[in-house]
């Protein structure tokens, strides 16, 4: 279970500690690494007994013609989770090094700890992205997907929530992040990985909705703290194969919805995301029709007093303008377009062409 270049590293950092030198060993006696690099590959006697018996072993001047080519020195077991995964050797007078041999060994054992854990927790996400990409595909589901869904802990449990974040993986923060994210949820059961370009997934399962916008609510105060936001949540949906749709409907949220926001929910942009021919040569020339002559302030007014609900002393106070001049903006916005925006039938007309645009307007 220890790798060379992880035995390298538990001589590199030990060696630098205690000035002496240390073998890391195999269970069958093969020294992986050590400070005498003439050592390494080669057969460690005392090392067998060690792995044999699982208690250190002692060799002295006296005992040293028992086990061939070794040097006086302490030879410890290594432990990970209750299983001997190797041995650690000290080279030395044992009455010497008697006293940091147990510092020595709870050190190592620390280390390959840490390193296995991180191993463990890679492969645990290699898998969780794999069986993401299996649902989405949208085929299908096969019965080797149940099979990982089982081993990696995930509950097949509606109802089943995803959300999306966008997150740089070459981020200094990124492995901080997501493990922050893991766990969070630790006592929920979900999956959470890359999945394309900068996209991150979190999918929930048998959270009720009440539980789950609570949890959504504290996360995205969590991610604030790193600057990462918004997070967009798709659909609810009750079933592995119906996965797909709820993600995209996340994505769709992200896409769509006010990235100044730090929660966007499908529901808020689902009338919006069906205009999606916007790029169209009719769109275009709607849009252009309808909003063409007005101005960059005119045009951030007019969103700005739709995005307030149409209370123009809320428009006002969010604008920073005083409640006349923004009177005054929206009769010229009606004299330059014909739609009057404080009349529905015209608002919608007005809302429409902003939604076809492909502008960002933010409220100044």
């Amino acid at each position: 279970m220890i790798t060379k270049q992880l035995a390298n590293q538990i001589v590199e950092q030990t060696m630098l500690r205690l000035h002496r030198n240390i073998n890391v060993i195999q269970t069958n006696g093969m020294i992986l690494a050590s400070g005498d690099r003439l050592r390494v590959d080669s057969i460690h006697e005392g090392a067998i007994i060690v792995a044999e018996t699982r208690k250190p072993l002692l060799i002295t001047e006296e005992n040293n013609h028992l086990f061939p080519k070794t040097k006086p020195g302490i030879n410890l077991p290594i432990f990970f989770q209750q299983e001997l995964i190797g041995v650690i050797g000290i080279t030395g007078d044992p009455k010497e090094i008697e006293e940091i041999a147990t510092l020595v060994q709870l050190t190592t054992e620390m280390m390959v700890y840490q390193a296995l854990i991180a191993s463990e927790r890679e492969w645990e996400r290699k898998m969780q992205e794999m069986v993401f990409e299996e649902l989405m595909s949208g085929q299908p589901l096969q019965k080797v997907i149940f099979e990982r869904i089982n081993k990696i802990g995930f509950q097949n449990k509606a109802p089943f929530h995803t959300m999306m974040i966008e997150l740089n993986p070459e981020s200094k923060s990124y492995q901080t992040i997501l493990q922050g994210i893991e766990h969070y949820f630790h006592h929920d059961s979900i999956l959470v990985g890359h999945y394309q370009l900068n996209e991150h997934f979190i999918l929930a399962s048998g959270l009720d909705e009440k539980a789950f916008q609570q949890k959504v609510k504290q996360l995205a105060n969590i991610l604030l703290k790193y600057n990462i936001f918004p997070i967009s949540v798709g659909q609810v949906v009750h079933s592995l194969d119906q996965v797909h749709y709820s993600y995209q409907t996340a994505r769709i949220a992200f896409e769509y919805g006010q990235r100044k926001q730090s929660i966007i929910h499908f529901d808020e942009v689902e009338l919006y995301s069906l205009l999606k021919k916007r790029d169209s040569q009719e769109a275009q020339h709607f849009t252009n029709r309808i909003l063409g002559t007005l101005d960059e302030k005119l045009l951030i007014t007019l969103h700005s007093f739709f995005y307030c609900n149409q209370q123009q002393a809320v428009c006002a106070e969010s604008l920073e303008i005083h409640r006349h001049t923004l009177t005054y903006r929206l009769k010229k916005i009606h004299s330059l377009t014909g739609y009057n925006p404080t009349l529905f039938q015209d608002a919608i007309v007005l809302q429409i062409a902003l939604w076809m645009t492909d502008r960002n307007f933010h409220n100044s």
